[in-house]
């Protein structure tokens, strides 16, 4: 019973969001955009998690180049340390750790936003004024995700390198060029593709739970609650996804 149960309201969740994804598809290929609230929306996701990502990505290049040092002094291959952390970066942790910092911080906020709007009565407020709910707060939300998310994961994957030149420059007197020229050759195509692909699919189911999320609170009470199911859902969506594309990409 508690199988079939489950079941029912996965698929009926499932069926609820595949509906919400194509209104929101109808609705960005329908109506021009206002730049001005897609700017807001930006500075919102993208820059304004500038700062954390910085953070996070350096520390987890230092830690990744100490992590692999320890491994390839057993076997004096020190010189390949920049390619293991450039690796690293680019194929897995830059998207997936981008992705999860975003969902945190600006996933959560798009949820709560939403969510308020909705319980105060200013989504109604909306339709009563002819103004579709989707076109002006999702929308503008999905795009931002994804248009910005691709660029954070950029700048982590550059961060992360520099954390590891740090490592290697203190423990193995490495240069600068020798590094970078490492870093380089072992970087192909289809290595800074996969970091790509994956991030704008990260940024979209990121946008798409946690707006779809944001629409479902009817009191105070239950906007926490959504804020943590938007979270916890886009955590695991990214964690699949993340795998999925990495098979399909081993395979290509």
């Amino acid at each position: 019973m508690f199988f079939l149960e489950t079941t029912e309201k996965f698929f009926s969740y499932l069926g609820s969001i595949l509906c919400f994804i194509k209104d929101t598809f109808y609705w960005l290929f329908t109506k021009k955009r206002d730049f001005r609230i897609l700017g807001r929306e930006i500075i919102s996701v993208g820059i304004n998690s500038f700062p954390l990502v910085f953070l996070v990505s350096l520390f987890i290049g230092i830690i990744i180049a100490f992590q692999t040092a320890y491994q390839l002094q057993q076997f004096q291959s020190e010189i390949h340390l920049a390619s293991l952390v450039a690796l690293s970066m680019v194929r897995e942790l830059g998207p997936v750790i981008t992705a999860l910092i975003v969902a945190a911080r600006s996933g959560a906020s798009i949820t709560a936003g939403i969510g308020s709007m909705k319980i105060n009565e200013q989504v109604d407020a909306l339709e009563a004024f002819g103004v579709e709910p989707i076109d002006y707060l999702v929308v503008p939300k999905f795009l931002a995700m994804t248009l910005c998310l691709p660029i954070l994961v950029i700048y982590a994957d550059l961060l992360g390198i520099l954390g590891g030149y740090l490592v290697g420059m203190s423990k193995f007197s490495m240069s600068f060029g020798l590094y970078m020229r490492m870093t380089i050759d072992a970087l192909g195509p289809i290595d800074l593709v996969s970091g790509m692909v994956k991030s704008l699919f990260f940024g979209s189911v990121i946008a798409f739970i946690c707006c779809f999320e944001g629409f479902k609170p009817f009191s105070s009470i239950e906007v926490s609650s959504s804020v943590t199911k938007a979270i916890v859902r886009s955590f695991v969506m990214v964690i699949v996804i993340d795998c999925i594309l990495t098979a399909f990409f081993y395979f290509i």
